[in-house]
């Protein structure tokens, strides 16, 4: 059964509980600029420290680190930024589009419009507990949504009128 929304957005609500690639699939390209740059500032933040704190033995080891981090934050940060979208907080117009596209593709193929479901009732509900909403609690634990399942915060009604 399709839940209601329970917030009021500016923006139509795609999905609240997107699938990971999903998220993915959709980010923009500003999303990428802002995924290498966070990667970039990394780095570049250890080198503007050597420079004013003079050399250190252990500076390669802390720019693979930085690097390593950056990448990984500039990720999660686009993420939570596609996520957003998805979930009508910020301007989604292109992500409505293509998701109205896609949408109608998998009903004229007759196919389940969030993919097959391979857990009963309780574990797709526990999962859709666990992981809606989850981009903004990046900052304690990274989880994504990697479950198939019915319950996305929005009427799949919609997509048949198109």
């Amino acid at each position: 059964m399709a839940q209601t929304q329970s917030s009021q957005t500016n923006y139509p609500v795609i999905d609240i509980d997107p699938h990971f690639k999903r998220v993915v699939r959709y980010f923009r390209p500003s999303d990428y600029v802002v995924w290498a740059g966070v990667t970039a500032s990394g780095p570049a933040f250890m080198l503007m420290m050597e420079r004013t704190g003079g050399p250190s033995k252990g500076l390669p080891i802390a720019l693979k680190l930085s690097t390593v981090l950056g990448f990984s934050a500039g990720f999660l940060l686009s993420y939570q930024r596609s996520s957003l979208r998805f979930w009508g907080w910020t301007e989604n117009s292109k992500e409505m589009e293509k998701d109205r596209d896609e949408m109608a593709k998998l009903l004229e193929k007759g196919e389940p419009l969030y993919g097959p479901e391979h857990m009963d009732e309780f574990n797709q509900k526990a999962s859709s507990w666990f992981s809606k909403y989850s981009a903004l609690k990046f900052s304690s634990i990274p989880w994504f949504n990697f479950a198939n399942h019915r319950s996305h915060g929005v009427d799949p009604k919609k997509y048949e009128n198109n």
